[in-house]
This record gives structure tokens, C-alpha cells and sequence, in this order.
């Protein structure tokens, strides 16, 4: 006899070699076990994505309204956030300028008559809990704040 000892699949006639269902069964076991693993840890990940995709949409905002303001002084920030889009002053991209982006609906206001020299923005999740947890916002301080359960306010607390 050789040293390589194989445990072998007797064949018996008519019968194809393969797994049998109780293999297959722990196989499928095993991935939905590891999917279950995996799962919360990746829509978690996406809540921290969305999260930090609109702390830099806002801050993009806030430098949009400032370039805005220098560039229209009889004006001042925009009346609207599609007018710093492209078919505004074409600060913002277009998807940011129609006021939802990654998982996020944005509110913007000006408060004030000609020329607007006070405007808030606020961006809240689609769907708290899956698309995103904090609300944020911000002014013509150019100050990120943030809420966990609600929306956010000027007395919130500042992103760090």
C-alpha cells in the first residue's frame, strides 16, 4: 500500500457520486450564519458612509453660499439651493442642488429680504435608522451641527 490513505465513495451501480443532503444542509448552514455575521456590519458601515458623505455636502454647501455671496454682493447667498447648482451659479453638482443625496433630503431657507445675509440648510435621512441616524445643520456661521434622534439645530452640538 502507498501512504496516501483516501477514504473513497463506494459507487454503487445506478448511483452518481455527490453530497449528500446533510452536507449540503451544514453548507448552507454555515453562509447564514456568516451572513447574519456580516449583514449588520455592512448596513452600519453604510449609516457611517451616508453620515460622512453629508457632513461633506454641507460643508460644500456652506462654501458654495460663500463664493455665491462674494460673486453677488446686491444679492447676497442664494435664494434657493438649486441656484448654486449648474444651472444656477454652478457651484454644486446637480444631484446635490436638487436637495437629496446619499440618503439624504436637504432643506434649504434664506430668511431675510435683498440682499440675503442669513440662510439655514438642514439635511435629515430618507429613513432614520436605515439610510442614516444623525441630522445635521448648518448657517452662514459655517458651523456643522448634528442631532442623533431628530432634527438638527442651531443649539445642537457642532460636528468635531
Amino acid at each position: 500500500m502507498s501512504g496516501n490513505y483516501r477514504r473513497r465513495r463506494v459507487v454503487k451501480h445506478g448511483q452518481a457520486r455527490g453530497f449528500s443532503l446533510i452536507e449540503l444542509l451544514v453548507v448552507v448552514a454555515i453562509i447564514l450564519i456568516i451572513a447574519a455575521i456580516a449583514i449588520p456590519n455592512l448596513i452600519k458601515a453604510k449609516v457611517a458612509a451616508n453620515e460622512a458623505a453629508t457632513v461633506s455636502s454641507i460643508h460644500a454647501i456652506n462654501t458654495a453660499e460663500i463664493t455665491y455671496q462674494s460673486a453677488n454682493p446686491s444679492i447676497g447667498f442664494s435664494a434657493l439651493l438649486s441656484d448654486l447648482g449648474p444651472t444656477g451659479g454652478g457651484y454644486l453638482d446637480a444631484v446635490l442642488a436638487g436637495g437629496t443625496k446619499s440618503g439624504y433630503q436637504y432643506s434649504y431657507g434664506v430668511t431675510g429680504t435683498l440682499p440675503y445675509l442669513r440662510y439655514t440648510v438642514t439635511a435629515d435621512p430618507l429613513t432614520r435608522g436605515v439610510t442614516g441616524q444623525k441630522g445635521f445643520y448648518s448657517d452662514e456661521s459655517n458651523v456643522t451641527r448634528y442631532n442623533i434622534t431628530a432634527t438638527a439645530t442651531v443649539n445642537d452640538n457642532a460636528v468635531q
